[in-house]
């Protein structure tokens, strides 16, 4: 919780679209996460969250990072 005083938390940044199925591969449907990388989602770093985000995520879908 924080007061008045400090700011806000930062939200945590995310690839969930809310499509929360796995398919045949273990991977979900709608961010192309692995269960143990939702799981896992909250406790990382930022810059890892970033780091899947660019360059993992991307790759499991066959789309290029930007």
């Amino acid at each position: 919780m924080y007061s008045w005083k400090s700011p806000p938390p930062k939200p945590i940044l995310t690839p969930c679209i809310g499509v929360c199925e796995l398919d045949a591969a273990g991977l979900c449907k709608g961010c192309h996460r692995t269960l143990d990388e939702i799981a896992r989602w909250s406790s990382l770093g930022e810059a890892e969250r970033l780091r899947i985000m660019d360059h993992v995520l991307p790759q499991r879908t066959g789309e290029s990072a930007a």
